[in-house]
């Protein structure tokens, strides 16, 4: 079955206005998934602390990409031309978690701020319309199955980059990524040192800015290695992402995370219900036990290292500062439920250290902003499975049972670490939220949803 015939329509001009057609199917030199494709290599294979001089660290490379991802979406709205015809649920998701963010910054402008905490409501709001601009912009720019297809596989590229960067750390006790600099920029702080955990075992970052990070972002992109592992055209491709998967799902521990080991555990079960046949999951389960064997081999102790982490939890003092910090929690939250102290202002240095996004997002954002937060994720989790029970073939409803896993994984983890404060992880959210999107405008019964590429053909 060729592409042709399970997307006929991507190949016939539809009339979007009088004398005006368009296709999915344009070829132009430059379009929203090439962008997409070029941020997704900025963020994973340049340090996350290396930015432009003189800014912040909403100031990487990535995110300024993602912040003129924003400027574009707001110039196709506002353009005739270019308009983006059709619904799009997400839009509104966006509009009301943007919203949240807004009210709560009146409310912290309001109650009267230190400076740095003024500042720090400034970078989290730049961060939003950076995040939004990625999200808007997958969702409603990406033009058709193809180029979202080539955006996944420059991903799981990416990742796996980053994942060999987090073994040769781990294997050699060397810091690659202290020579991933590029003239121009400049290392905004240090990277993450390597942390100890265990007899003769520390804990590596790759490219991230943490450990936790690093290991999770890694767990959301195997379900999309998989994907290509099984379902890419060629013979020789599918072996390739394969061995990629394989790279990729390494490194996850040895990033010795709990929340890590979670998330991928999490990503694997999404796969196992939504998407996967009795074949499939007995494969996967051989390729697991040889990857656990590998591990065993290459890195004497890590598992038993990971295994006394989830059996000693209550003993950890990582979680028993989790749990001491619930009485401040209360405290700042019953001073301000319903809109919170203002976005970004509870900075560590000045206060606690919070690992925990969920509470974070309810000091700061409010009971409105985590109900916003949780809508956004449903939102995404809903578009992408209705996109699921739409598709006609089983590598479509494949990719979006991989989405569903990214939502349910960023959900879960982000009880376990502030996960919007690293920026590699809010925006791999970003990308897979605003693809869950995208998989539902082209499974659409009406396909009326065009993208901001337009090409003008007379009658």
């Amino acid at each position: 079955m060729t592409a042709s015939t399970v997307h006929p329509v991507d190949l016939e001009p539809s009339l979007i206005a009088p004398g005006m057609y368009t296709s999915r199917r344009l070829r132009v030199r430059l379009d929203v998934a090439g962008v997409i494709c070029l941020h997704i290599v900025l963020l994973y294979m340049l340090p996350a602390t290396l930015i432009v001089p003189n800014l912040t660290f909403a100031g990487r490379p990535a995110l300024l990409l993602a912040l003129a991802l924003f400027a574009w979406w707001m110039l196709a709205r506002l353009s005739a031309p270019l308009l983006m015809v059709g619904p799009q649920p997400l839009r509104w998701a966006c509009l009301l978690y943007l919203s949240s963010i807004l009210l709560s910054y009146m409310a912290g402008q309001l109650r009267g701020l230190p400076t740095l905490e003024a500042n720090a409501q400034n970078f989290t709001l730049l961060i939003t319309f950076e995040f939004l601009g990625l999200v808007l912009m997958a969702a409603d720019g990406i033009a058709n199955w193809e180029r979202l297809r080539r955006v996944l596989r420059v991903f799981v590229w990416a990742a796996a980059f980053m994942a060999v960067i987090g073994l040769i750390q781990s294997l050699f006790e060397y810091d690659i990524a202290q020579r991933l600099v590029i003239p121009g920029l400049e290392l905004k702080s240090d990277l993450a040192d390597f942390q100890k955990r265990g007899d003769g075992l520390f804990r590596v970052a790759g490219t991230a800015i943490h450990y936790i990070e690093f290991s999770t972002v890694l767990a959301m992109a195997v379900p999309f290695g998989l994907h290509f592992a099984r379902f890419a055209p060629l013979k020789r491709h599918r072996r390739m992402f394969a061995v990629l998967t394989l790279i990729i799902a390494a490194a996850v521990p040895v990033a010795i995370s709990r929340t890590g080991v979670l998330a991928l555990v999490v990503a694997m079960g999404v796969m196992f219900v939504a998407a996967w046949n009795w074949r499939a999951r007995y494969n996967m389960a051989l390729i697991s036990v040889a990857v656990l064997g590998a591990i065993t081999v290459l890195r004497p102790g890590l598992l038993g290292t990971l295994k006394a982490m989830f059996l000693w939890a209550d003993a950890d003092p990582s979680i028993t500062g989790r749990t001491d910090d619930y009485e401040l929690v209360g405290h700042w939250f019953s001073q301000r439920p319903w809109l919170g102290r203002g976005p970004g202002t509870l900075i560590p240095d000045l206060y606690i250290i919070l690992d925990n996004q969920w509470l974070m997002t309810l000091i700061t954002c409010g009971i409105i902003g985590v109900a916003a937060l949780a809508i956004f994720h449903f939102t995404c989790i809903g578009l992408a499975t209705i996109a699921l029970r739409r598709s006609v073939t089983e590598e479509d409803r494949h990719l979006c049972a991989a989405l569903i896993s990214s939502q349910v994984v960023a959900i879960l983890v982000g009880a376990t670490f502030d996960s919007f404060s690293f920026t590699t992880f809010a925006f791999t959210l970003a990308l897979m939220s605003g693809l869950c999107g995208a998989v539902w405008r082209f499974t659409h019964p009406t396909r009326l949803i065009r993208t901001s590429t337009v090409k003008r053909l007379l009658e």
